[in-house]
């Protein structure tokens, strides 16, 4: 008998050992998509690079909104002259006429897509001020760079229109919060602003009785940075040697915290990175574009900040590996980000392409989404005026193209979406516990998506 229940037992394993194995069910819906991919650009409205775009709602629409007034609401006889604050000695840039019709007009007319325009205000209190009630007509009127504020590009000239017309086009996505780079970086991982109290007067704005600006600063009167403001932690500008002119460390959730939470591989590369932390930052190495270096989560010497902050280098090492995270944003160098002032149109979208294309041919792209928006308007016009959500914003609409094999094809999407809407799809993606308000009620992206089982 015990011979024969050894035999018995003997088969049993036998059995199992030989069985066919039965196969894990596909993943369905969102668990489709094994990387969401972020490229942050920055500084151009939709009206500004793809206002003609076929099918999308462009300057054609503007109607009223196309036309100027200045400070005291009149109609301007042409554009002020277009000005560069930022010329050494500041004055009207002779590339473009003196005078301009009051009404949007083409920049590469003037200055080629590979050649740097001038920087443009772009800034909270003075983007509010532009959007004027929802009238979209006091861009020039505010703009220290004046006329310039209506120029457009032809975006067709631009790669990444191919995309857009492969793919989807956002033609109703705004940037989260009013003004500029830094506040808007600081949204999209946390879907906030963040604090300061007790900031030196110097820093902080002053506004009248009536709620206008009587003196700009980086800080609210109630302590919230709005403005450009680096971070206390490593890297700052070494010209920065005033600890109260940085920004303290902030404590409130980020993505980054949700995402290692569920023990979710994610990652903030960045050009020129490393060389900033060695303390030889590259000229156009942009300290106030790094989001997570302002949370103490991240601060200096913390193994989270080795493990999710990295450079350029390390993004395209990855994507070459096969071994590119969960969730990942990726921030240009200066030079490459299409910034007005400092950067050109088309080193960055050459850039661009190339990154994009280094994705498509890597074993990620089956299953990713790559996201490609811009941070802000910075300070052109565009016609369409934002919904008024909260106090922050969201600011003025920016280009976003959304590039993946589920993306739907040859689609313009009007779907309202705002910068935390990325958020929204990586929190419903690997199901995160939201961050705020503003991103819990967000529209997720899913709209330009085809996640059927059917779909490539």
């Amino acid at each position: 008998m015990a011979c024969a229940r050894l035999v018995l037992g003997s088969l049993a394993i036998m059995a199992l050992l030989t069985a066919p194995s039965v196969a894990a069910p596909p993943p369905k819906g969102l668990d489709r998509i094994a990387h969401i991919i972020v490229i942050y650009l920055e500084n151009h409205s939709f009206d500004n690079l793809f206002g003609d775009f076929p099918g999308a709602n462009g300057r054609a629409n503007a109607g009223k909104a196309a036309v100027q007034v200045d400070a005291e609401g009149r109609p301007y006889a042409a554009l002020p002259p277009v000005y560069d604050a930022y010329a050494k000695p500041p004055g009207p840039d002779p590339r473009f006429p003196a005078e301009l019709p009051n009404k949007p007009f083409p920049i590469d007319a003037y200055v080629p897509q590979d050649q740097r325009a001038p920087d443009l205000v772009h800034r909270f209190y003075q983007e509010e001020m532009q959007i004027d009630g929802g009238k979209m007509d006091k861009f020039a009127a505010v703009s220290d760079a004046r006329g310039l504020s209506m120029g457009y590009y032809d975006g067709s000239k631009m790669r990444l229109w191919r995309y857009a017309r492969e793919y989807v086009l956002a033609d109703n996505f705004f940037h989260a919060a009013l003004g500029g780079s830094f506040l808007n970086h600081i949204w999209m991982i946390c879907a906030c602003t963040p604090r300061y109290e007790g900031a030196p007067a110097a820093m902080t704005a002053v506004l009248r009785a009536d709620g206008s600006l009587e003196k700009d600063g980086q800080i609210t009167p109630d302590g919230f940075a709005v403005n450009t403001i680096q971070s206390v932690f490593t890297p700052h500008s070494a010209k920065i040697t005033d600890k109260s002119r940085l920004l303290p460390p902030q404590t409130l959730p980020t993505i980054g915290d949700r995402l290692s939470e569920k023990n979710v591989s994610w990652a903030w590369y960045s050009g020129g990175w490393n060389a900033a932390l060695a303390g030889d930052p590259a000229p156009s190495f942009q300290f106030h574009h790094q989001p997570f270096a302002y949370f103490a989560a991240y601060g200096d010497g913390t193994e989270a900040r080795r493990r999710h902050l990295k450079d350029e280098t390390d993004f395209l090492n990855d994507i070459d590996a096969g071994t590119v995270p969960a969730v990942a944003f990726y921030k240009p160098l200066g030079l490459d980000n299409e910034h007005p002032g400092y950067a050109d149109i088309t080193s960055g979208d050459r850039h661009v392409e190339a990154v994009i294309e280094k994705i498509r041919h890597s074993s990620a792209w089956p299953s990713s989404v790559i996201i490609v928006t811009y941070d802000e308007n910075g300070g052109y016009w565009d016609h369409v005026a934002p919904p008024k959500i909260d106090r922050w914003g969201p600011g003025s609409r920016v280009p976003t193209v959304i590039i993946s094999p589920f993306a739907k094809r040859h689609y313009v999407d009007h779907t309202f979406y705002d910068t935390t809407s990325i958020l929204r799809l990586i929190e419903e993606r690997f199901r995160l516990k939201p961050l705020g308000t503003r991103d819990a009620q967000a529209n997720d992206l899913r709209a330009a998506l085809t996640l059927s089982q059917s779909a490539p």
